[in-house]
């Protein structure tokens, strides 16, 4: 075989070589089987650009290339309630916010508030079980102050599967590896 030849065969495996790792749709990161081990309950890769929220109250997507910020911060609302809330901000038209809520008075020393907040807990359940439709996850507003133009709004229904969104969003943005949050 001439020199030619061989210079040639060593291009045509290098640009091969090349293609198939272009091919990669993990953003050029192998993933690891630490990776692997780290995918919880309800969390899965997906798509190598995204990141997917699918809740018991609808389906988020965003590019993570577009996530502009990922917070995460509680607040009174009403003097009532405690809502403990994820938000991911993006380049676009829609800021996207999951939420909990819980009573304010499930802190309270006080037996009377913790007898009013279970009542309330109580009815909650009951129309659910009356109307089909799981209530403790549907999205709260009370028209017009709390409608949002270019919000969407999810309500999660406990506090683990917040920090479980938030831990696999931040995840996501920071490495750049695709994941779909999965929680009902």
């Amino acid at each position: 075989m001439s020199k030619k030849s061989i210079w040639l065969l060593f291009t045509v495996l290098l640009t091969c070589t090349a293609s198939l790792s272009a091919q990669d749709d993990s953003g050029g990161k192998k993933e690891t089987p630490e990776d692997s081990a780290k995918d919880k309950a309800g969390e899965a890769a997906g798509p190598a650009r995204f990141w997917q929220a699918k809740l018991a109250g609808g389906h988020y997507m965003v590019a993570l290339d577009h996530i502009a910020s990922v917070s995460r911060h509680k607040y009174v609302l009403d003097g009532t309630l405690l809502i403990d809330e994820v938000t991911v901000d993006s380049v676009g038209q829609a800021l996207a916010r999951f939420y909990v809520i819980s009573p304010l008075t499930d802190e309270s020393p006080s037996k009377t508030a913790k007898d009013i907040a279970q009542h309330a807990t109580d009815l909650n359940e009951k129309g659910s079980a009356r109307v089909g439709i799981d209530i403790s996850t549907m999205v709260v507003k009370k028209y017009p102050e709390t409608t949002h133009a270019r919000t969407v709004e999810y309500r999660i229904g406990e506090e683990k599967d917040l920090s479980a969104l938030f831990g696999s969003v931040r995840n996501a943005w920071e490495t750049g590896r695709g994941r779909i949050f999965t929680s009902k």
